[in-house]
């Protein structure tokens, strides 16, 4: 059953840009105090990690025989 591998890429891809966009915001100007990693930049980065890992698992997981 040769699954296609476009799913997990997109969750892989969203995973990431929540992460960089969540730990980038003070660089980019959306986030608070710029020398301050606050709770919500946290919360964001953690889910984007999260988000990406289950993304590769899926990537890595899809189209191997069980």
């Amino acid at each position: 059953m040769g699954g296609s591998k476009t799913i997990p890429t997109v969750v892989l891809g969203i995973g990431i840009l929540i992460l960089l966009g969540s730990a980038l915001a003070d660089i980019v100007g959306v986030g608070g105090h710029p020398h301050v990693f606050g709770y919500k930049q946290m919360a964001g980065t953690v889910v984007g990690a999260i988000i990406a890992v289950v993304g590769a698992l899926l990537y890595w997981w899809t189209g191997r025989e069980v």
